[in-house]
């Protein structure tokens, strides 16, 4: 692994294998259900449209009025895909069956 973000500890990488563990939608539906509460995965899948959105070259307020997300949350996530750590366009790039080039 080249990326180590600032937070990984023993916890963490615990709940990275678990996610890794998973081995379909009813996995992740049922651990999603027990981890997180019903706002959290809200929000998080929210922000995952956004991203998308974005990466579509959709406007913020095409992308405010369709998912609800504050104009802070999207420039938080526009953010992210011009300067984070590449997870939002891996995970898009996944959905959509393109490659991700590894470093």
């Amino acid at each position: 692994m080249t990326f180590s973000p600032g937070w990984k500890d023993q916890h963490t990488d615990f709940l990275v294998q678990a996610l890794l563990c998973l081995q379909n939608e009813e996995d992740a539906y049922r651990l999603l259900d027990d981890l997180c509460t019903v706002s959290e995965i809200k929000a998080m899948s929210q922000r995952l449209e956004v991203a998308r959105l974005l990466a579509g070259n959709i406007k913020y307020n095409e992308i405010a009025a369709d998912t609800g997300a504050s104009t802070a949350t999207i420039s938080r996530v526009k953010r992210c895909l011009n300067y984070g750590a590449d997870g939002y366009r891996r995970i898009l790039n996944n959905l959509n069956g393109e490659k991700n080039n590894e470093e």
